[in-house]
């Protein structure tokens, strides 16, 4: 970009050297033109007076019969550049001091012979095409002896001579004149320069002036300009000066008020947990703050273009709630399932109308919060304003909600079936009679089965709050050989294999051992063979494997039983989740020992997979991380 200095040098830098070019191309063409004037002149006076002499005798004899004159009676060559032609009426050449007559063209086209034989005075300056040189050339009317002006001439006299051409003659001046002329421009060009300067650096000053009041706060910016600098001493300048630094500490002292307020602002609500949009009437975002870029994956360089909440949120429900407060709606609140960068979100919506509210002062831009302001309305204040709108994220809290209602579903539907039984053979013991004593085994032993049912379930759902209980105080970790674990989860669950005739393998290494809560994953064992067991069809097997990879301690519990179908496999992790309750005859359980084995596995800083393909049996892991946790 070109400063005021570098323009003002450059433009007044050409002004001079034009001007100084034409003044010399104007001297030299003057002079040039001057002393071809002067030769001419000199040239005709010559004539003139070497006419009538000329070898003493009148040169008019020629005329009247070239032919009858004798050699000895024409004059010799003339000295020096001198030419001289004696042409006829019709233009043939009688005579030449330098050619015989015979060898020369018609000279009636030569316009200082049509001049003279007219009765004038000619001359003309060209290239002659005899000698091949630059000559001057005078001719004068030669009139019959007796004859007067009036009369036709009898011929012409024309002189000539060879002239040095004007550039030869003052190339032997060029250097000094050029000297000179160099001289007369530098100096011009020294006076453009320190006036430009003078110029640049007053508006330079003016300048600094502007900048420093952007940049500088209140209390440091007369400090940083205190010395003036004005060098253009100009009335103008001087009170130009003073009256902007006056509105250049004002500003000053605004700009950091404003940015005190947008940092505040700024910082306000990027610590929010709720997502902020701010828009203009026409839906165009200007600021958005930092859970709303991260919910949505809003990028702070958008481009040119401003953004639009539609194309921000990609919610046609926000928009639409949007529109409706621009369309007079003093506020809008509601309940949406929106699509953010991560996953599906809920969301409770606050929008609010912002009235007559300038847009560049609605939410000052930030350095974390501006997205990319619109043009500011011509007048803010008709602007129709715009709308801000506040998004809270409660798919936590909608989680848990439906959580809860699961919950209590499920708790309510696995109790209703052991309490009805309870109740149902409660009554029938009421009603029958106390001497059938095999009656009332068979009624007592129902009871017990049914009231042991909702024991474990209890107890599950006991255990299952201890473990997700983040306050209450986790198991501790000690150093454990695995194969010993192993064979305790298996003898626990021997007693339903032998039932069904399933063998259970244990294979691990006797020398494994790991930091982990041993009574937590005999549980989580148990409840995998109990499953295996419960699904795997008589006379199979169940292999318990425990082994060391990498940086990992992985125990797998495989079985050939009737697998799970793909479907499923995501969900089976879940409080209370069934496959299928006719898949086998003796479902039994709470429904809660998978969910159990994920937070066994999650307090140990440990996931759980499985693997299962239907009718081909499943492999369920664990996977912990070999380290304290």
């Amino acid at each position: 970009m070109k400063t005021v200095f570098r323009q003002s040098l450059l433009i007044l830098t050409l002004s001079v050297l034009g001007l100084s070019l034409s003044f010399m191309v104007s001297v030299l063409l003057f002079m040039d033109s001057l002393y071809y004037e002067i030769n001419t002149q000199n040239l005709r006076h010559a004539a003139r007076l070497m006419l009538p002499f000329l070898s003493g005798e009148r040169p008019d004899r020629f005329f009247k019969d070239p032919e009858t004159q004798a050699p000895g009676n024409w004059p010799a060559e003339l000295p020096g550049p001198f030419r001289l032609t004696l042409i006829g009426s019709g233009g043939e050449v009688l005579a030449d001091s330098r050619f015989p007559r015979e060898t020369l063209p018609n000279h009636g086209d030569r316009p200082e012979v049509k001049a003279a034989l007219e009765g004038r005075e000619g001359s003309a300056r060209r290239s002659s095409a005899s000698l091949g040189t630059e000559l001057l050339y005078a001719a004068l009317p030669v009139y019959p002896p007796g004859g007067t002006a009036e009369d036709p001439p009898a011929g012409v006299f024309r002189l000539s001579v060879e002239v040095p051409n004007f550039w030869r003659r003052v190339s032997g001046a060029a250097l000094p004149f050029l000297f000179t002329g160099a001289l007369f421009f530098l100096a011009a060009l020294t006076a453009v320069y320190l006036f430009s300067r003078s110029l640049s650096a007053s508006f330079a000053r003016l300048v600094t002036i502007a900048r420093s009041a952007h940049a500088s706060s209140a209390d440091t910016f007369p400090r940083t300009l205190n010395s003036p600098r004005i060098i253009c001493k100009a009335e103008e300048f001087i009170t130009l000066e003073g009256a902007l630094m006056s509105m250049a500490v004002e500003l000053s002292s605004r700009i950091e008020t404003a940015r005190a307020e947008g940092r505040r602002l700024g910082a306000i609500l990027d610590g929010m947990s709720e997502a902020v949009f701010a828009m203009d009437e026409k839906l165009f975002l200007h600021m958005v703050n930092r859970q709303a870029r991260v919910l949505f994956g809003i990028n702070e360089n958008t481009g040119a273009r401003p953004l639009s909440l539609l194309e921000a949120t990609r919610s046609t429900e926000l928009e639409e709630a949007a529109k409706r407060v621009l369309a007079g709606k003093e506020f809008e609140e509601l309940e949406i399932l929106c699509h953010t960068a991560a996953a599906p979100r809920r969301f409770r919506v606050f929008a609010s109308s912002l009235r007559r509210f300038p847009r560049a002062a609605a939410l000052p831009a930030t350095g974390t919060g501006n997205v990319k302001a619109g043009d500011p309305a011509e007048d803010p204040e008709k602007s129709p304003g715009g709308v801000v709108m506040v998004l809270g994220d409660i798919t936590r809290l909608h989680k848990l909600e439906q959580v809860r209602k699961d919950f209590a579903a499920n708790v309510s539907h696995e109790l209703r079936t052991p309490i009805q039984v309870i109740k149902g053979f409660a009554e029938t013991l009421l009603d029958s009679p106390l001497e059938d004593t095999e009656q009332l085994r068979h009624v007592i032993g129902i009871i017990e089965k049914n009231a042991l049912t909702m024991e474990n379930l209890t107890n599950d759902l006991l255990s299952l709050v201890s473990l997700e209980d983040e306050r209450s105080s986790r198991p501790g970790m000690e150093e454990t050989a695995l194969e010993g674990l192993l064979e305790e989860a298996a003898g626990s669950a021997g007693f339903r294999a032998g039932e069904k005739k399933i063998r259970i393998t244990v294979r691990c290494a006797a020398d494994l051992c790991a930091k982990i809560n041993a009574a937590l994953i005999v549980q989580a064992l148990v409840n995998l063979l109990d499953n295996a067991v419960k699904y795997s069809p008589p006379s199979s097997t169940i292999w318990v494997e425990a082994e060391r990879r990498d940086q990992e301690l992985v125990i797998s519990v495989r079985d050939q039983g009737i697998g799970i179908p793909a479907e499923h496999l995501d969900r089976i992790f879940e409080r209370f989740y069934r496959v299928d309750r006719s898949r086998t005859q003796d479902p039994g359980g709470t429904g809660l020992g998978l969910a159990i084995v994920r937070h066994i596995a999650l307090l140990h800083r440990g996931v759980v997979e499985v693997e299962s393909h239907a009718g081909e049996g499943s492999v369920f892991t664990l996977r912990l991380p070999v380290f304290d946790p």
